[in-house]
């Protein structure tokens, strides 16, 4: 029974959902006494990753390949971008954030290598420009972007010679495609015109780019993943929700209480409250993208069925910083490589969260490793 959980909002997906509970990562934990308290700090670093990330302020960072990044490596050179980081909060881009770890490893979720992180997009007119910009050169694309006409006024003779060479259902798929492409285009430029019109700000340090309402910057990178989807631009995307530390607010979930000091609850049961409302909203992001999935076509199945999404955290018990029976989400098809959903499977105690990110990885093709992380075997998914 979903309803009185957080992720109640995914209650008419749940035949994709597959719940698992009672896994740890211990990777996050500190290993050493200089490293007490940091868990914030080197968290988002491993969650993807399931590597203890090298207590440093400095630019000798090492914590491990990310699974995106795994998976990348083996589809990515079919497709023009191997992958994408996005994200929604704010990116200290160097420096020291606190107990000694660099923002590198708090601002990062994808590692392409144990030494490379890939930085992650805030704003959605740049990864816009990225999947669909116009121009030959660097120059052109710059142009491009300062320009207020629309990309596809830029490209009307070439989809005029396409057009000539598909069938009806091809041609009306098309024109449907660009629309849509067109209606994110637009609210893209509203976003921009009205940031850069003067009116006070709610996020006065955010980008042009970048809505002030979290719904309607979420809304925004949903519908670019599922558009760079629906034309094989890249298979991979990472998104990252919010920051650790975040003092933001959420008044649509029910509570007027900040992220961070909502997370530290004292295990009172007003804040359990205010906390569970806040994490329930987050996840009642999720449905969008999925009805946008399920709705679209790919051959003879929609896309949520060629789709596997992770989303979880790794961190359990907020309060005490416990990365002990962490929350974890797996929904989606791919494309016949999971078991369909509808199940909620609890690990023995103990079992490392990186065994259930191996049995994923399995899912999803990658079924030549023998070991991901900290895992000591695989926990099964019902993989196929």
């Amino acid at each position: 029974d979903l309803s009185p959980t957080s992720i109640a909002p995914l209650e008419q997906f749940r035949d994709y959902l597959t719940i698992v509970s009672n896994t740890d990562v211990k990777m996050a934990e500190a290993f050493a006494p200089g490293e007490i308290g940091g868990d914030h700090f080197r968290s988002s670093a491993i969650f993807l990753t399931q590597r203890h990330a090298r207590h440093t302020e400095g630019a000798d960072v090492y914590v491990g390949k990310s699974l995106d990044q795994i998976f990348a490596e083996r589809v990515g050179h079919e497709t023009p971008i191997p992958s994408m980081q996005l994200c929604i909060e704010n990116i200290d881009t160097a420096g020291g954030c606190q107990y000694g770890y660099t923002c590198v490893y708090t601002d990062n979720i994808s590692w392409k290598s144990p030494e490379e992180p890939l930085p992650m997009i805030r704003d959605p007119r740049i990864a816009f420009e990225q999947l669909f910009g116009a121009g030959a050169t660097p120059e052109e694309r710059q142009i491009r972007l300062q320009t207020q006409g629309s990309l596809l006024d830029w490209i009307t003779k070439e989809i005029g010679s396409l057009k000539k060479n598909l069938g009806a259902n091809d041609s009306r798929r098309m024109e449907q495609y660009l629309g849509s492409v067109r209606e994110v285009e637009r609210r893209i430029q509203k976003i921009v015109e009205r940031n850069t019109s003067g009116e006070e700000r709610e996020i006065p340090e955010a980008p042009a780019g970048v809505p002030d309402s979290f719904r309607e910057h979420v809304e925004l990178m949903f519908d670019l993943q599922a558009l760079a989807f629906e034309t094989d631009m890249t298979r991979v995307f990472s998104f990252k929700l919010s920051r650790d530390i975040s003092a933001r607010t959420y008044p649509e979930s029910g509570t007027g209480s900040a992220f961070h000091s909502a997370s530290h609850h004292g295990e009172k049961e007003d804040g359990l409250r205010d906390f569970a409302l806040i994490n329930k909203y987050q996840v009642s992001m999720l449905p969008y993208f999925l009805e946008r999935l399920s709705s679209t076509m790919d051959g003879d199945k929609n896309l949520l069925e060629k789709t596997a999404i992770l989303y979880g955290s790794p961190m359990a018990n907020s309060n005490q910083h416990a990365h002990r029976s962490i929350p974890l989400l797996f929904v989606g098809g791919a494309n016949g490589g999971l078991h369909r959903g509808g199940i909620h499977i609890k690990a023995p105690d103990g079992t490392p969260t990186a065994n259930a990110m191996l049995s994923f990885l399995d899912g999803i093709g990658v079924n030549d490793l023998k070991s991901f992380g900290d895992s000591t075997g695989r926990l099964p998914l019902g993989t196929v």
